[in-house]
């Protein structure tokens, strides 16, 4: 059996090769739903009814475990899909998200003060509150919502989603913020640009540097999941919609072209 990644669209194959390049010896499916992106401006609805059919494809295809690497869907469809969609039809497998693993790594590191940038969807829902909430130890949360950036990085103008970044992250710096979360897996890409703007003054939390350990801790902890993963190595994308540009990206990034069904 496999391990699952779903995303809204590209981003979540950033989180895909930096899980395979800790664990490269396990069976790999990635679900992209590039025909709908971006998810942050959709219906919770909307949001629950395209992350479930991208939930079933990945499960069809013998999946084990799926990761939710879309923080919008992770925000509040994923809660909804453990607790009846995964019950009723696979209660032997399991479904997580990327926001708890992000949430016990700020804890971890006792930031003081920190600044979460996601799509409408994730910031509305309040979701990174609530589970802060749940530590008597834990940072201010500061939040903007950057609908913008998810189609400039698919378009593939990143500095002027770094400009977009910096602009807001500028701002933020008033309240003397020692952290940002990249609360989006396409935001991954700006990481880099964003640690060399701000260097030590700023911590950024990425979550292709979070979720790969915490996905290797989980299977650690439970090997009633881990020894039905097989270890063949492969690697398989689906992509909703395909365009000609996605197979760089996919190159890049996996060594691979998008292949058709």
């Amino acid at each position: 059996m496999k391990i699952g990644v779903f995303d809204s669209g590209l981003g979540g194959l950033t989180i895909l090769k930096a899980i395979v390049e800790l664990l490269p010896q396990y069976d790999y499916e990635f679900y992209g739903d590039t025909a709908n992106l971006p998810y942050g401006d959709k219906t919770e609805e909307q949001i629950y009814n395209l992350t479930k059919i991208g939930v079933e494809s990945l499960f069809e295809k013998d999946c084990q475990i799926i990761i939710i690497a879309c923080n919008t869907a992770s925000a509040e469809t994923l809660r909804r899909l453990q607790d009846t969609y995964l019950v009723e039809n696979y209660p032997d497998r399991r479904i997580l998200g990327v926001i708890i693993p992000t949430i016990e790594s700020l804890i971890e590191a006792r930031v003081a003060k920190t600044f979460l940038i996601g799509t409408e969807r994730t910031v509305s829902s309040g979701k990174y509150q609530k589970e802060l909430d749940k530590f008597s130890r834990k940072p201010i949360l500061y939040k903007e919502a950057t609908p913008l950036l998810v189609p400039l990085i698919e378009d593939g103008q990143l500095e002027l989603a770094l400009t977009a970044v910096f602009a807001s992250v500028d701002e933020a710096l008033v309240n003397s913020i020692d952290s940002i979360i990249l609360g989006c897996t396409h935001y991954t890409v700006l990481k880099e640009g964003i640690k060399n703007r701000y260097q030590e003054k700023i911590k950024v939390f990425s979550q292709d540097e979070i979720v790969p350990a915490k996905l290797a801790d989980y299977l650690t902890n439970h090997p009633e999941h881990r020894s039905k993963l097989t270890t063949n190595g492969t690697r398989n994308i689906k992509l909703t919609k395909h365009q000609p540009a996605y197979d760089s990206v996919i190159e890049t990034l996996l060594g691979g072209k998008l292949l058709a069904d």
